[in-house]
């Protein structure tokens, strides 16, 4: 019997690539040396756009057939911030009571880590020709501007002819503890701009000068009430938020000429991207046609609203053998029975769900991003185990 695959000693190795984002550090160099010797094709394709870092990609697959599951991930990380307020350093990968510490333990190389180990031990019980194809689609650029990562990286596998057949992200899902939560679906994001403009001048003399700012409160009022909607029966309610304000002078003795509000909405099935625009379209000329910079003097303020490219649109996953069987993984291995969520924000699961049906499901998401992130060595181990199941269960 071969010896299994250690989803601790691999995690341990992932962190120690220093892959901050966009850098790949060994990280994706770690995993080819890991996977191809069992077999796996691996590619390693570097995308570029303008304005943007060249970012190195990975692509391995082993088998053939229709059923063709894929693991999605990243290895690049987000910066460690004050190395000296950890407890450990943040790229040593130490293990300390029972935990393994370091950047991107939880976000998300602890994932990739099981489910890499699961994978290895599946095919050397099944063999390569097991009636089905598993693949890893993993990005260096999840937590950067999310360019030349996943988005080109599932256009170059289906120009190659990949065909999947669903997909699971291995972002860490649960609230609280392992099996408490799988994600089938996600909210949209879109995000704006509010521009109002009056006219500088000196703070001594406001009739010579129209201020914008005074404006402000009645289109952030409009924007934010009533409430986009009460939710709906699979997702939480739509919201807006204000997110920065800002005005064209930094002195305090000048009026500006202009006052910029940006926002995000997350929204759920209610809304369309365009029925959404159109909403706060609606509510922005009605508080504009309202809203005079000076009460009585002046007639309705001049406003300007611009829109982000969508970062995501909203989708809900319907594919029970992929999350039936996922669940009952996961209840097998934890005794825990995991809800279906859409909570939460993005994930690269808004590209893929483009692709094939996608859920989400890693590990404990208490600790990722912060000083001293942290996994249980036991956490790895279960999701391994229960990353082996499913993959037994669909494959069957």
């Amino acid at each position: 019997m071969p010896t299994p695959a250690d989803p601790v000693a691999i995690a341990r190795d992932l962190i120690r690539c220093p892959s901050v984002t966009p850098a790949e550090a060994g990280a994706l160099s770690y995993l080819e040396h890991l996977l191809a010797p069992a077999g796996f094709s691996v590619d390693r394709p570097v995308f570029s756009e303008p304005g943007t870092p060249d970012v190195e990609n990975l692509f391995a697959g082993i088998g053939s057939g229709a059923r063709h599951l894929c693991f999605a991930g990243h290895t690049d990380v987000v910066p460690p911030g004050d190395t000296a307020a950890w407890r450990h350093d943040p790229f040593a990968g130490d293990i300390a009571e029972g935990r393994l510490y370091g950047r991107g333990a939880v976000d998300m190389k602890g994932g990739i880590a099981a489910f890499a180990a699961a994978a290895l031990d599946f095919v050397a019980a099944r063999g390569p020709d097991f009636g089905g194809r598993i693949s890893f689609l993993v990005t260096g650029d999840e937590e950067g501007p999310s360019v030349n990562g996943t988005v080109k990286l599932l256009a170059w596998a289906a120009a190659r002819g990949e065909r999947l057949s669903a997909a699971i992200v291995g972002e860490p899902t649960n609230p609280a503890a392992l099996g408490d939560m799988i994600k089938v679906g996600r909210r949209g994001s879109l995000s704006g701009t509010l521009t109002i403009r009056g006219r500088q001048g000196h703070v001594a003399y406001p009739h010579l000068a129209d201020n914008p700012v005074r404006a402000l409160p009645a289109f952030l009022a409009a924007l934010l009430h009533p409430p986009l909607d009460a939710g709906t029966d699979r997702f939480q309610p739509s919201n807006l938020e204000v997110t920065s304000v800002e005005t064209d002078t930094k002195v305090v003795n000048v009026i500006p000429a202009r006052i910029e509000a940006r926002f995000n909405v997350r929204f759920n099935d209610r809304w369309t991207p365009e029925t959404l625009k159109a909403e706060i379209a609606a509510r922005v000329e009605r508080a504009r046609a309202e809203t005079p910079l000076r009460r009585g003097e002046l007639p309705p303020v001049e406003a300007e609203l611009a829109f982000l490219p969508v970062v995501s649109d909203v989708f809900l996953t319907h594919a029970p053998d992929l999350v039936e069987t996922l669940a009952a993984a996961v209840e097998a291995e934890t005794g825990r029975r995991p809800a279906l969520s859409t909570s939460g924000g993005t994930s690269d699961a808004r590209f893929i769900k483009d692709y094939c049906p996608v859920v989400e499901f890693g590990l404990v998401g208490d600790t990722m991003h912060m000083v001293d992130e942290r996994v249980p060595v036991a956490d790895l181990v279960t999701l391994a185990a229960i990353y082996r199941r499913f993959l037994d269960a669909y494959f069957a």
